[in-house]
């Protein structure tokens, strides 16, 4: 007989005071074999500290051996798994989250700014318009408004299209630029983690062996 699981790269608990195989993988098995193994402890955890833990799939297949000894175990997922335990979750404060989305807002729109006006400083767009608008009209302005308001609006419209966000809703489903920064963010955080981890495990056998 054949057992899948699927361990995920990364997992977050919550208030409890073990890590079991379900909180940290998929399994793919009879039912009944399915519901034993998913309630079975993979290691205790200190209840009230906030840390992280570190699954290796060896110690999961372990764990499936020792209960099934004659099912075949097969990996499907990742081969360690960073576990994010918190004490307990954080109260809802809605005037902070709130306070914090208004100042982020507030930062990225002066950074927004500050780089577009510096951007068409260092090009000298507003010479290059008056240029443009003399030679298409044959003659000098200093307000070549013709040409700065359809610039203006064609830049609004570019950030919006490229950042897929208009008025707190996405145009399309494709994940968005920041979106996909933070995924890969959190990746290399994740990885990072579960290399430091890793090798304070290795330490710490070693130190327990000698």
């Amino acid at each position: 007989m054949d057992i899948y699981i699927k361990p995920m790269k990364k997992a977050s608990l919550t208030g409890a005071d073990k890590i079991t195989v379900k909180d940290v993988c998929e399994i793919a098995a009879a039912t009944d074999v399915r519901e034993k193994l998913e309630s079975r402890k993979l290691m205790d955890i200190e209840a009230d500290v906030k840390k992280n833990y570190l699954v290796s799939v060896m110690e999961i297949i372990k764990v499936i051996k020792k209960q099934y000894p004659d099912y075949t175990v097969n990996n499907v997922g990742e081969t360690e798994t960073l576990v994010d335990y918190k004490p307990q979750k954080s109260a809802d404060n809605s005037y902070l989250k709130w306070s914090k989305i208004a100042f982020v807002t507030l930062v990225l729109f002066a950074g927004s700014a500050t780089a577009i006006m510096s951007f068409h400083s260092d090009a000298q767009m507003p010479d290059i318009f008056k240029k443009f608008y003399e030679i298409i009209f044959g003659r000098k302005t200093d307000r070549p408004l013709i040409i700065d308001i359809p610039y203006s609006i064609g830049l609004a419209v570019g950030i919006i299209v490229f950042f897929n966000h208009f008025l707190g809703k996405k145009i399309t489903e494709d994940p968005t630029p920041i979106e996909v920064e933070m995924s890969l963010y959190e990746s290399d955080v994740a990885d990072t983690v579960i290399d430091t981890l890793d090798v304070q495990k290795q330490r710490d056998q070693k130190g327990g062996g000698s």
